[in-house]
C-alpha cells in the first residue's frame, strides 16, 4: 500500500470512531449547558468564516464584488424564508447579472 492508501484508511477509521463516539457515550457524559452553548456558537462562527472565505475570496486575492452580492441576495432571501431553489436561482441570476456588466 502507498501512502495515499494509509492515509484515506486511517482518516476514514478515525470518521467512523469520531461518529460512533456519540451514540456510545449518550448518557455516560454529561456536558454542561455553558459548554453545549459554546460548541454551538462555535460551529455558527466556523461555517460563516467558511461562507466569508468562499465569498470574498478567488485564488489568493478579492473574487470582485458579483459574487458577495449574489451572496447577499441569496442570504436575504434565506432569511425571509423563501424555498431553497428561489434562494439559489436569485444568487446565480444577480452574480452572473453582475459580471455580464462587467462588474466582476
Amino acid at each position: 500500500m502507498n501512502a495515499t492508501v494509509v492515509a484515506v484508511l486511517a482518516l476514514a477509521v478515525g470518521t467512523y470512531a469520531f461518529r460512533l463516539a456519540g451514540p456510545v457515550l449518550d448518557g455516560r457524559v454529561e456536558i454542561p449547558p455553558r459548554v453545549r452553548s459554546l460548541l454551538s456558537t462555535g460551529a455558527v462562527v466556523l461555517l460563516v468564516a467558511l461562507l466569508a472565505t468562499g465569498a470574498l475570496t478567488e485564488g489568493h486575492g478579492f473574487a470582485g464584488w458579483a459574487r458577495p452580492a449574489g451572496v447577499l441576495v441569496g442570504a436575504v432571501l434565506a432569511l425571509r424564508r423563501a424555498p431553497f431553489a428561489v434562494v439559489v436561482l436569485a444568487a446565480v441570476a444577480v452574480t452572473a447579472g453582475l459580471r455580464a456588466a462587467g462588474a466582476g
